[in-house]
Formats: C-alpha cells, structure tokens, sequence
C-alpha cells in the first residue's frame, strides 16, 4: 500500500475529529501512547496490520490515511471554514476541495492565518498601549513636565516688573524642566523603536522572563535531571537582561526545580501516556497537589505530551505572574485577564479543583477545557492568613458540539463581546 510523509499527521486529525485521545487510540491499536506520539508527528512509518487497525478504530478507509491532500492544510482550511463569515462552506468536501485545487486551497488557508495574524497584532498593540506600565510612566512623565514649563512661562509671560533673583529661578527651572522632557522624549523614542524590532528584549521584567522561557518551550532539561542548579541556569538564560528579570527568573526556576524534584518527568510521562492531561486523574493516580501537576503538565516537551497545553497563575490581586500562550487561546500582556475566567473562580473557592469548557471571541471559536485551583504560597505562621495563587490548565479540544462551552474573553478593553456583566470597561472592538 502506497505510504507518504504525511499519513502520520491525517491520523491525528482523523483522532481529534472522533473525539479521541492519544491514549485511548493507542490501547485500541494495542501500542504505546509514545509510538503513537512518533507515528502522529510523522517519525515513524506506518503501514500493514497497523494501519488498517487504526483505520478500523477511527471509522475511516486505509486511503484517506495513506492518499489525499495534507492534513496541515486540511485543518486550515477547517479552521478557517469555523469562523462566523464561513458557515456556508462545505465543510464535508473538503477533501475533495484540497485534493482538486491544492494551489487555491494554500492560498485560500495562507490568507486565513494572515488575517488572524494581523487581527492579533492589533489587538496586542491596543492591549499594550493600554497597559504598557513604561510607555503610561513616560507619558505621564511627559505631560507633567509640559505643565510645569508652561506654568512657569506663563508667569514670565505677564505683565508687570519680577525681580531679578525670581525670574532667574523661573528661567532655571524652565531650562531644568526642558532637559528632562528631552530626556524622557529620547528614551521614549528609543523603547518604541525596540519595540518595534523583533529581535529587542521585553520591555518589563516580566515579559523578559515570559520571552525567556517561551524561547526555552517552559522544558529546562538540566533541571529535570539535576545536572545544573536554578541560578546556574538563571544566570546562561537571562545573560544581557535585567536584574529584577535575573531575579524573577531565579525564583521561577527554583520552583521548577522543586517541582521536577517532587515529580519526576519519567512518573509524569508515564501517567500522562495512561490518563492524558487531566488534572483530576493524575491527583488521584500520583497522590499530588493539582497546582503541582498543572505546572508540571505545561513544562512538558511535546514528544511527551503530542498537543500543547496552556497555563496561566494569578496571585491574589488578579495579575498575571506567569503565562505559557496557547494557540487560539489570547491572553493580555499586562494585568489581569477576562473575570469570567475559571481562574478566578478558584480565589473565592479556595483548595477546591474547578473544570469548565470556555470558548473566546474569534474566527476560531475553538473549545478549551480548563481546570483551576487556588492554593497556598509560603509557610503559614500563628494569626496569619495565607496567601494564595490561582493557577488555570489549558487544554485544547475536539468535538466542540459535545460541551456547553462558557463563553469568555481575554481582556475588557479588547473583548468584543458586549453583553456581559463583569465589563470593566468599555471594548474599542465591535461585536461579534
């Protein structure tokens, strides 16, 4: 039977459209889930016996498996047919669409993610224009300065005698007030341009941390084994970034390390391959805290996990203090996220582990199934009221018409959905 590069990747969509995880698929086909893993993610070929058992499992002819256009742009172009504008394509044939006009098929997919691109680019520009903590300082900073020249000029501007010694200080200051403004004029332009060039580094500790470990896919290997300590690798990763990144990535590593150190990566892999990424099964199966897990679950490689998850944690004021993004899933740069949230959900219902199916505004309108808990942080003391953080899993999902979906957004300023009780603040985009 004819065999191509792509057969592994058709059987993974093939999967997710009948609702299956790696593991279930891989105890029917009577292999590991890690097998499965290199077959889906074309490492390993497939064909005999094999094939016509997972064709058999997933209810689909050996072809469709093994023939046909790829499965990269087949999933575009379903993707693309799942926003709102596209409820009149057939979404049946588009097999056949693919197949019969490939050239058509790419650009019609090329120009779906484009769009999804740009649409993205000027929300996270809004966002930060909103948010941005340096750019709000600067221009505070600014417009303070303008004031004080103006006042003092406007004094010099009157009529009537002022004694030599006065308008000296007048002039000083206005001379002092200009150098400032010029100084704070030049840094500001500088920060935009950085902003501006791909290759800059984040602008506040924080995202220079998130750039970091997103540069690193949240999986530091010499952590898991023990081979480095956590400022050893602070100090390789955030060589050239600031002191308070330095600092931050410091105590982020450190929790990693402790982490990996009270669940190992081979005991995770393990009872991933049986219960896949559910927080509630692994509790029940390792005998650990789910925020553990849920950390530990995003700092896996994808060779071990096959699809990414997200995560984000909040401390108690609601601020973001880590995020790993999600495909499809946005998340604001600065702050807080949409209330609606199951994150926030868990601060009122402290140690209890919450799960909600949400959905977000967009051309994808993908399915997420998320899990949420809030748990102390630090030693507790006499008289003392602990202190919590919020931690929120991410995981992609198929079958979007099996749920009831929550629908939520990313941040109220950029939120194009207007019927909703807990706005902040009105959105600068339309409706959906």
């Amino acid at each position: 039977m004819a065999r191509d590069t792509l057969t592994g990747s058709r059987i993974r969509e093939r999967r997710i459209i009948a609702g299956l995880r790696q593991a279930d698929l891989a105890r029917s086909a009577d292999i590991s889930a890690s097998y499965l893993n290199l077959i889906e993610h074309n490492r390993r070929r497939i064909g005999g016996k094999l094939l016509l058992d997972i064709a058999a499992i997933l209810d689909v002819e050996p072809s469709l498996l093994t023939e046909g256009a790829g499965a990269t742009l087949i999933a575009a172009l379903r993707e693309a047919a799942s926003d709102p504008r596209g409820k009149a394509a057939e979404l049946d044939r588009v097999d056949e669409f693919a197949g019969r006009f490939p050239g058509w098929a790419a650009l019609l997919a090329e120009s779906r993610r484009r769009i999804a691109t740009l649409e993205r680019t000027v929300e996270t520009l809004t966002d930060r224009m909103t948010h941005d903590p340096h750019l709000a300082a600067s221009l505070h900073e600014m417009l303070s300065t303008v004031t004080a020249i103006r006042s003092a000029a406007s004094i010099l501007a009157e009529p009537g005698e002022i004694e030599p010694e006065w308008q000296h200080r007048f002039h000083r200051n206005i001379y002092e007030d200009s150098a400032r403004l010029a100084d704070t004029s030049r840094s500001l332009v500088n920060y935009l341009e950085a902003a501006d060039d791909a290759t800059s580094a984040a602008s506040v500790p924080q995202e220079e941390v998130d750039a970091i470990l997103e540069a690193e896919g949240h999986h530091i290997a010499v952590l898991e084994t023990g081979a480095a300590s956590p400022d050893e690798v602070a100090r390789r990763l955030a060589a050239g970034s600031s002191g308070p990144a330095r600092e931050l990535l410091a105590r982020a590593l450190g929790r990693y390390a402790e982490d990996a150190a009270l669940l190992p990566l081979a005991v995770l892999t393990e009872a991933v391959a049986q219960n896949g990424p559910d927080p509630a099964a692994l509790m029940r199966r390792l005998g650990l805290d789910a925020a553990l897990i849920m950390r530990r679950l995003a700092s896996l490689p994808l060779t071990v996990l096959g699809d990414p998850v997200g995560l984000v944690i909040c401390d108690a004021s609601g601020t973001l203090i880590y995020r790993k993004p999600l495909a499809d899933f946005a998340m604001p740069r600065f702050g807080a996220g949409c209330p609606i949230w199951p994150l926030y959900q868990a601060l009122s219902r402290p140690m209890m582990l919450l799960g909600r199916h949400v959905t977000q505004p967009g051309p994808a309108q993908r399915v997420f199934a998320t899990f949420a808990v809030a748990q102390p942080v630090g030693g507790g003391g006499l008289n003392r009221e602990p202190l919590f953080q919020a931690h929120m899993l991410i995981v992609p999902q198929a079958g979007a018409e099996a749920v009831d979906p929550l629908p939520v957004g990313t941040t109220c300023r950029i939120c194009s959905r207007t019927a909703c009780e807990a706005r902040r603040e009105p959105s600068i985009l339309g409706g959906t």
